[in-house]
């Protein structure tokens, strides 16, 4: 394996990186259906996508999006809002990862930790797009994880989606986290993460400042049918995080630090949501930067749906990520109605 590196600003000061992303990258293939249907059982529960069986199915468009994945996105989220940022990840020798290599390196992002297996394959999905919603067919290739040898301690560790022979990193970089006080973790389990469960992943929850998921998420995360959202954030701050949020769609978001609990609704759409992918990285890397960048609890809280607001306005998670001047200005011609508030 190959470490890559870009020169850019933020690696000639290592002492200033301010925000890592682990996790996978990958390419996605954005397809959008016009002859299919979706089936739910009661209350829109359980909903399947269809199509029809063994025939030609034809579709609207194609958009590839390069260098995306939750993490990633997380990357690019945190360097627009004005941190220092560099993503830790695993790419093949071919030609999808020499793509997301230059891509990554356009939007400001430190390569450094940037891995590239030789003989292997870099991560490709699949995205069906149907109305707002989307399907991802994925499949995360295995690599060999292990956590950089950082010269300097990051000030925020970010980790979400991993492949499944990932546990063993898991517990490397929960040791990392106990044992280099100056770097804070913020997870945002993926699939793969929250179908382990909590006790697979029992060091890196008790190690984790921020803590995010949505209201779903937590439900199958602590084996409840419980659906009072305080509740869930109470049992959650107990599994070990500091900071709990819990996202509950056009309900908005929650969040619970062992004594002070916070609401904040959604941000208004200016339009129909376009594409949700992304929506939870977004409200999440934003939440995670606005710390950071030295916002409270209840402030952060109040940038992260902003961000989510603008970023389902387009498809693929990182084209609406908005800058800092850009989110602020959002902040300040949002609706009156549009603040923290305390439960």
């Amino acid at each position: 394996m190959v470490y890559c590196g870009n020169m850019n600003k933020q690696e000639k000061s290592e002492e200033k990186l301010d925000f890592v992303g682990l996790g996978d990258i990958t390419t996605d293939a954005f397809i959008e259906l016009k002859d299919a249907n979706v089936s739910c059982e009661v209350d829109h529960e359980n909903c399947k996508l269809c199509v029809r069986f063994g025939d030609k199915v034809p579709y609207e468009s194609v958009k590839v999006v390069k260098a995306v994945g939750n993490s990633p996105n997380a990357s690019v989220s945190a360097y627009r809002l004005g941190l220092n940022s560099a993503l830790a990840t695993n790419i093949g020798d071919d030609t999808f990862g020499d793509e997301d290599l230059e891509t990554l390196k356009k939007e400001g992002i430190s390569t450094k930790y940037v891995v590239v297996h030789k003989g292997k394959k870099t991560n490709y999905h699949y995205v069906l797009r149907y109305d707002a919603e989307r399907t991802i067919l994925v499949k995360h290739h295995e690599y060999d994880y292990a956590l950089p040898e950082f010269e300097t301690p990051p000030r925020w560790l970010y980790l979400s989606s991993l492949g499944e022979n990932s546990i063993p990193f898991h517990h490397e970089i929960a040791e990392y986290i106990k044992k280099t006080p100056g770097t804070k973790l913020a997870f945002q389990p993926g699939t793969f993460q929250i179908k382990l469960g909590f006790e697979t992943l029992r060091d890196i929850y008790e190690t984790s400042e921020l803590f995010f998921c949505n209201a779903e998420e937590a439900r199958r995360i602590l084996n409840t049918s419980e659906n009072d959202i305080p509740i869930l954030l109470k049992q959650m701050h107990e599994k070990g995080p500091n900071i709990v949020i819990i996202t509950d769609g056009p309900r908005g978001a929650y969040t619970y630090d062992g004594n002070e609990m916070w609401h904040m609704p959604m941000y208004p759409d200016p339009a129909p949501p376009v594409d949700r992918t992304g929506a939870g990285d977004s409200f999440s890397s934003t939440f995670t930067s606005a710390l950071a960048l030295g916002k409270t609890v209840p402030e952060a809280l109040s940038w992260g749906p902003i961000n989510s607001m603008s970023v389902v306005q387009y498809i693929g998670a990182q084209e609406g990520l908005l800058s800092r001047e850009q989110l602020e200005q959002h902040l300040e011609n949002a609706p009156e109605n549009y603040k923290p508030n305390k439960i």
